[in-house]
């Protein structure tokens, strides 16, 4: 009896199915509550979901001419998001009438256009009658499937746009442009590659299809289980084997996952038992699970759905928008794995006994050729191919790898289920890419994005730091609304231009904005990731976001280095004007000395438990050494006189910081 309460009190305890039902809520809410249907019609629905996958597998091989491939693309969506998502919650898991009736009308009106050819584009300035109501009924549909998959507020914000349009000669100065009616305003959005078929779907179309087909079948073959299990059995039996676990974790499933929210569950259902026998505090759990969840969307190699817009509005490779990434990814989890370190010292983890059927290298030696299918997309690129044909081959070999062990493979079931997951999982990105598609037609047709760069730069006073201030507020605040993907496609036409005249490079603009928009994850009252992580943990969502903004500082900070520092696009891998190579690993040195001493600043701990003034020197410590020309600015303005090297200054404090605590007596950790 005594082995068996010792064995229960090692082994961490299993979650509440409420816990997990509550979770899976907030996964709903930022992808969409589908319908659970089986028989004939979950048959039907499947095979048009496969169909999808196969039809976007042989895209990426052959050549089907854009016009097509959008247009198909867009049918597919809206096939199925009539029917997989509900007109409401209280109709889920039937397909009725309200439907299918939808659902074939935008196929209908999708095969009008195509039918159309060439005629049917040429016509776009002067459409026919029967193109512009063909046109209303598919942007009203197109808005309707918008609202199923991703809520209320998108379609609005599309409406919204829609009427700045139509009514520019009667709204006040700035704001007035000449206005368009309604046949030239359908004719462009409808009719032309500019508008809901413009590049966001050419995105959707090509990438981002794609990379969910390869999320499923990484899914389908276990690498998101192995990934947990490598992590575990690689960071156990220490006290801060817990908080070790969510970071590498969170980093290894950003690839099958793709999803913030999702990705916090996966690891929060596995890690916080363990990390609640180690004495995380709910709220600290949650935050840490949560800030795991968003580094999963910033890493590589798949990063969030807004990446590959990156490339396609900057006309770049996806390999270069990997690179960029890589620093700041490497600098957010130094950041992140800094706090876990000190959270074990802050709270005084306790060493927590997880039983594993097998050791690491067993482990290792039977499931570790999931590590090839998950670098496999950045391998063949670096070998010369283009990222659609990349991920193309990085999922075939994904299916051929999996067949190594039989609990792998992907045998017709499996492989039927992932062809499906695939399509599936890209519907929610997929209609926000078209909705917004609306957006930047507008934005195109009435010049919007310059007039509010230079209504943007008026306010700031022509000063980039108030500039970026006022960009990462309008970016965070229309992330509360949108989903990350529209976040990032309204901001990159309408805010990045502001930021770009004012020199900042075009591609630190976009990355900017990129994790702004990212950064909506973690905000409330839309803070899906930390809602989700609260559920899991018991914990309070409000406290819990908090906690995650702490542990989410490194994303908040970075970006500005960005724009403000001159040496800062060292950071995205760019050589600096007039630099080397030299001043990229200075930079991203400096970043990472000032994200550590922030990291202490934020948790109040450094060697030990920090006083007052020594979180403040610390912070101010990092201040100097993340943000040095920020702080160069404000001493100019007080003293009158040219300062310079004010990071040599914040190493100095920090270290002086370090020095001090070595030689105060160590206080007692604190209690749970």
């Amino acid at each position: 009896m005594a082995d068996e309460e010792q064995h229960a009190a090692k082994e961490p305890a299993a979650l509440s199915t409420e816990a997990l039902r509550k979770a899976e809520s907030y996964i709903e809410a930022e992808e969409g509550a589908t319908n659970r249907i089986s028989g004939l019609p979950g048959m039907v629905v499947t095979g048009i979901a496969v169909v999808m996958s196969l039809f976007h597998l042989y895209a990426a091989y052959a050549i089907v001419p854009t016009q097509e491939l959008r247009y198909t693309h867009v049918a597919f969506v809206l096939l199925l998001s009539f029917l997989l998502f509900p007109v409401a919650a209280k109709y889920r898991d039937r397909i009725r009438w309200w439907d299918v009736a939808p659902a074939a009308i935008s196929v209908g009106l999708i095969a009008y256009a195509l039918w159309g050819g060439e005629d049917f584009t040429d016509r776009a300035t002067v459409p026919e009658r029967m193109d512009v109501w063909v046109g209303m009924a598919f942007i009203i549909i197109l808005l309707e499937a918008t609202r199923r998959t991703t809520g209320l507020i998108m379609p609005v914000v599309a409406l919204v746009f829609i009427a700045y349009a139509m009514l520019g000669p009667h709204l006040p100065a700035p704001w007035t442009h000449r206005g368009y009616d309604l046949p030239r305003l359908v004719g462009h959005l409808f009719m032309t590659l500019e508008g809901i078929f413009g590049v966001a779907v050419d995105v959707s179309a090509t990438l981002i299809i794609l990379f969910t087909i390869y999320g499923a079948f990484l899914a389908q073959s276990g690498a998101g289980k192995f990934f947990i299990d490598f992590s575990l059995a690689l960071m156990g039996g220490k006290a801060n084997s817990a908080g070790r676990t969510v970071v590498l974790s969170s980093f290894l499933l950003g690839g099958p996952s793709g999803s913030g929210v999702a990705t916090t569950v996966m690891i929060g259902t596995v890690a916080y038992p363990m990390m609640e026998k180690a004495g995380f505090k709910k709220n600290d759990a949650g935050g840490l699970l949560a800030a795991g969840g968003l580094g999963a969307i910033l890493s590589p190699p798949v990063l969030g759905a807004a990446a590959f817009l990156i490339a396609e509005f900057l006309k770049i490779s996806y390999l270069d928008v990997i690179w960029m990434a890589t620093i700041p990814t490497c600098l957010y989890y130094l950041s992140l794995l800094i706090m876990v370190e000190l959270d074990a010292r802050k709270f005084g983890a306790r060493d927590v006994s997880i039983a594993q059927e097998m050791t690491l290298g067993q482990m290792t030696r039977r499931y570790g050729f999931h590590f090839i299918s998950l670098i496999a997309v950045v391998a063949f690129m670096l070998v010369g191919y283009s990222p659609m044909l990349s991920v193309f081959y990085a999922t075939l070999v994904t299916f051929a790898l999996s067949f190594l062990r039989p609990d792998t493979a992907l045998y017709p079931k499996k492989l039927v289920r992932a062809l499906a997951d695939g399509s599936i999982g890209a519907l929610n990105a997929a209609t926000t890419c078209a909705s917004a598609g609306i957006i930047v037609g507008v934005v195109t047709l009435t010049g919007l994005g310059l007039k509010f760069s230079s209504i943007v730069i008026a306010y700031a006073g022509g000063s980039l730091l108030l500039t970026a201030i006022y960009t990462a507020l309008i970016v965070w605040v229309i992330g509360l609304a949108v989903p990350v993907t529209a976040s990032y496609i309204i901001c990159a036409v309408i805010a990045a231009p502001a930021l770009t005249k004012l020199g900042v490079p075009d591609f630190a603009a976009h990355m900017f904005i990129f994790y702004y928009a990212v950064l909506s994850e973690v905000s409330p009252p839309t803070a899906l990731s930390p809602f989700a992580a609260a559920a899991i943990t018991g914990g309070d969502p409000y406290i819990t976001t908090l906690q995650s903004w702490k542990y989410t500082l490194p994303a908040f900070l970075v970006p500005f280095v960005f724009v403000l520092d001159p040496q800062g696009v060292g950071l995205l891998l760019s050589v600096p004007k007039d630099g080397s190579w030299v001043d990229i690993i200075l930079i991203t040195l400096k970043t990472a000395a000032g994200l550590m001493a922030l990291a202490a600043a934020a948790q109040g701990w450094a060697l030990r438990r920090a006083t007052g003034a020594e979180r403040v020197a610390l912070a101010l410590a990092g201040l100097l050494l993340v943000f040095p020309s920020l702080i160069e600015a404000l001493g100019e303005l007080i003293t009158g006189r040219d300062l310079a090297y004010s990071w040599a200054i914040g190493l100095v404090l920090a270290g002086a910081v370090l020095a001090w605590q070595s030689f105060r007596p160590h206080p007692q950790a604190a209690t749970i």
